[in-house]
């Protein structure tokens, strides 16, 4: 996780990764601290500027692996694959500079 009392060298590395897009900033911004499916956060952001809906699962699923966010629930789509639902993991990341174990 991208958090707690200080943060491992490879989990920062994961964080600073996942977080180095602005889009990704958008969408963190954008999930704050609701609930929000795929496709809320691809209307909230208004990606209209050339971004499929695979595009935004990519950046979706970084910000997964880094653990900055987390699949909170599926929502059942009428006729289609179960939706889903996104919120926010992490909200602080706490970085100890001084800390040995690198």
């Amino acid at each position: 996780m991208c958090h707690g009392p200080s943060l491992p060298l490879k989990r920062l590395q994961r964080c600073i990764r996942a977080l180095h897009c602005p889009t990704r900033w958008r969408i963190i911004q954008g999930i704050g601290t609701e609930e929000r499916s795929t496709k809320e956060i691809f209307e909230q952001l208004g990606l209209g500027d050339g971004m499929s809906m695979a595009g935004l699962y990519y950046h979706l699923s970084a910000l997964k692996e880094a653990e900055i966010i987390e699949v909170a629930s599926y929502r059942e789509v009428k006729g289609g694959t179960p939706e889903k639902v996104w919120r926010l993991k992490t909200r602080t990341i706490v970085i100890d500079l001084l800390e040995e174990d690198v």
